[in-house]
């Protein structure tokens, strides 16, 4: 980018650390605002047989309930399918489900309230609770995904070694600081503002307009920031937009509901934890010849977006690694547990972590190290090696990235270090064991779905010159808004705080797509793009007349219109622009280029292109107590042509301490009848300041522009970094590897707490 606009800061981050920032929870409430409460189901499988609600009647302040059969339009909010409703109406499927909502004027009144509001059911069958369990009885959300490559049995026949086993990796809570929230306003006839915590606000209108049968048309969905969202609030914040706007219209009167983090936690779905079974096939030297493999992955209750994180798990299973023959089968399992969604990284992180997994089995297996293996299955550089789905990986950058890697984290050196380090804590019977591992990382980005691939942008340029900026994409923490702004001011070569940046609104942008599968910045900044050109093609066409000259003899730079010797002031152009009445507002919009698939048979070009990124990370074991730490980092991410370095960066680090927690502690326990135990900081364990690595090195790779036609050759940086976490995970396997000849590194599962590292030292 130009280098007019130099860096830019994240444009709330003053107002963040101020807490000037205005969230919903934080805007003025209208007198007769009313707060609602969910009503939760205590068991995870039977029917409702009555609600009693008499004992409200008895409080001193106003309630109402609500309940299913309340709803005017449909009981419905499936992203994808039918079958998932917003309150349960005659079965639950889940413990915590919402059977209804309270209303009452204060928030603590309307969740005491549900307290009071006895439930009669009735326990028809047992809950199923486990992926083992939904297998056996082939309780499936889906139909399985097939996806083959080759022929597996002929080529594991002709492998040198074939090895088999299982894993499980954990799934994981979004713990956004802001937990579910919404705020409805009514209006005449029939419309309504909904504000909601939502990634995607037109699908928040979608739901509303469901739900009160009402067309899109009145309903305005409206976001200024989220306070994180991490794809939890992709689909399942329209559940309780859709409670918010219920109340509204049976009551008349403004509606906010603002879970509390037990609530949050226990109705909002998770990352999909997954159960792995693999055959492979390999020649002595660790090519892979064969991979036989089935995924089972926990959908809970009903799909929501299960269907889709299966596909990029299996679309992801090759990471950066040529596989000659696969099948692979993924099971969306249906389990008596709240309905798991989408989490940064969307399945591709479970998928690289199973042939990680796999790798490593293989390196123990021929005892050799896993960076070997690797070496021997590497997308080539030189051949446009064709993915597992029928898309070939052009110009891959594996090899630039470990040459950057090796570098930045002085990798060979630093494992004969580690390895002296154990001998010696060996020797010397002392309990701490070191592992080091690398990371490679293939990512794909496009949402798998076609049709979504697509933004739009609005671009007001006012007669001042100062500039009006909305688009589709949702704001949550992630710096979206200040790289779309960074895109309109270098179109109009005007400083970036001369662009006025406002909320979400499906008003102004209509028929937005997520913000999510770290596209943001792809689509809605090439689409604000395209806006602003329109514009500045106006513009130009005006100069030229009042200069007398040619149009391709204007330059705008710097905040000016030059043409030769002559020049006006931005905002002097755009006040004669108005007097002659050249329209200075237009619309944008962008589609994603040469994707394409067929789901059924998972075949295609589903990625618009992919990024490339490297970890190496150093870890510390007790192996007496099982606890362990990382101590050192090392990352180089190739980002492209960096809308904002500064962003990049802090995405990358956050993104990797998320992983961390993800693979480490993040634990989610639940009781046998299916309640989760585990609903705040108390009980589940989230990385803190002690755990970021002590030294921390991140890098973007250089000289590394898109070869695709984005945005100023930009990459997505969102959802990759998170994947690069699995060098830790690796290099605990090799620390425990280290700590004795019966430990099994192998079998270790994810999150490697404790007592799972244990479980693994001594076999």
């Amino acid at each position: 980018m130009n280098n007019f606009n130099k860096i830019p800061i994240h444009d709330s981050s003053l107002r963040h650390s101020t807490g000037q920032a205005v969230y919903i929870d934080d805007m003025p409430e209208q007198e007769n605002l009313l707060h609602a409460a969910p009503i939760l189901s205590k068991i995870a499988c039977g029917k409702i047989i009555n609600i009693n609600s008499d004992k409200l009647n008895n409080l001193p302040f106003f309630t109402k309930v609500i309940t299913a059969k309340d709803i005017p339009g449909e009981n419905e909010i499936g992203p994808i399918k039918n079958g998932e409703p917003v309150l349960a109406d005659d079965y639950i499927s889940y413990l915590g489900q919402p059977i209804g909502i309270v209303l009452a004027e204060t928030h603590q009144e309307a969740i005491y309230a549900t307290s009071l509001v006895e439930i009669e059911t009735e326990i028809t069958t047992k809950p199923i609770l486990n992926l083992d369990d939904a297998f056996k009885q082939k309780s499936f959300l889906e139909n399985p995904m097939i996806l083959e490559k080759g022929n597996v049995e002929s080529d594991m026949a002709k492998s040198n070694y074939k090895l088999s086993g299982d894993f499980e990796i954990g799934g994981q809570d979004h713990f956004y600081l802001e937990t579910h929230v919404a705020m409805t306003l009514p209006g005449e006839n029939e419309e309504y503002v909904v504000w909601s915590s939502t990634q995607h606000p037109t699908e928040v209108q979608h739901g509303v307009g469901k739900v009160l049968n009402i067309p899109s048309a009145k309903i305005d969905s409206k976001v200024r920031r989220l306070g994180g969202g991490f794809g939890g609030k992709e689909s399942q914040a329209t559940i309780f937009a859709a409670m918010s706007a219920l109340g509204a219209h049976i009551t008349l009167r403004p509606v906010k509901i603002r879970l509390n983090r037990d609530h949050d936690m226990t109705a909002s779905g998770k990352r999909h934890n997954f159960k792995v079974y693999f055959n492979i096939g390999f020649t002595a030297a660790g090519k892979i010849l064969a991979l036989d493999i089935k995924l089972l992955s926990n959908g809970g209750n009903v799909l929501d977006l299960s269907g889709p994180v299966m596909t990029r798990a299996l679309t992801h299973l090759d990471n950066c690694y040529f596989i000659k023959s696969l099948k692979a089968v993924g099971y969306v399992c249906k389990t008596n547990t709240v309905s798991n969604t989408a989490f940064r990284g969307f399945g591709g992180p479970q998928g690289m972590l199973t042939i990680e997994n796999i790798l490593f089995s293989v390196s123990q297996y021929l005892n050799k190290p896993v960076d070997e293996i690797r070496e021997i299955n590497y997308y080539s550089r030189l051949n446009g090696l064709k993915t597992p789905y029928g898309q070939i990986v052009k110009n891959p950058r594996i090899e630039k990235v470990l040459s950057e890697i090796y570098k930045l984290s002085d990798y060979k050196k630093r494992i004969r270090d580690i390895k002296q380090f154990n001998l010696n804590q060996k020797i010397n019977n002392l309990p701490f064991r070191k592992g080091i591992a690398l990371m490679p990382a293939k990512f794909g980005i496009s949402f798998n779905k076609p049709s979504l691939n697509q933004g739009g942008a609005l671009v007001h340029v006012y007669s001042d010159g100062s500039i009006r900026l909305n688009h589709g994409g949702t704001e949550m923490g992630q710096g979206l808004f200040i790289k779309v702004a960074q895109v309109v001011a270098e179109c109009f070569k005007v400083p970036v705080e001369q662009i006025h940046i406002t909320s979400t609104n499906t008003a102004e942008v209509p028929n937005t797509s997520a913000t999510a599968a770290s596209s943001g910045s792809d689509l809605n900044g090439m689409a604000a793009w395209n806006a602003s050109n329109i514009i500045k093609n106006r513009m130009i066409d005006h100069a030229a007349k009042l200069f007398k000259k040619n149009k391709k003899d204007i330059v705008f730079n710097d905040g000016r219109i030059i043409c030769g010797n002559k020049s006006l002031s931005f905002s002097e152009l755009a006040f004669s622009c108005w007097e002659s009445r050249i329209s200075l507002s237009s619309t944008g919009y962008y589609k994603t280029p040469k994707i394409f698939w067929d789901q059924n048979k998972l075949k295609g070009h589903p990625y618009f292109y992919f990024t490339w990124g490297a970890a190496v990370s150093e870890a510390l074991l007790d192996i007496n107590t099982g606890e362990s730490r990382i101590l050192r980092a090392d990352i180089v991410q190739d980002c492209g042509n960096s809308l904002n370095e500064n962003i990049d960066i802090g995405q990358i680090e956050g993104g990797f301490i998320q992983g961390l927690g993800w693979l480490t502690c993040e634990e989610l326990c639940f009781s046998q009848e299916g309640k989760l135990l585990t609903t705040g900081p108390s009980t589940y364990k989230l990385p803190g300041s002690r755990d970021i690595p002590k030294a921390f090195k991140v890098k973007l790779l250089e000289n590394a522009d898109n070869e695709e036609k984005t945005i100023f050759r930009s990459k997505a940086v969102g959802e990759p970094p998170l994947l690069l976490a699995i060098s830790h995970f690796l290099a605990l396997k090799e620390a425990i590897k280290a700590s004795s000849e019966g430990s099994k590194p192998e079998m270790l599962n994810s999150p490697a707490t404790p007592s799972e590292i244990l479980r693994v030292l001594r076999y």
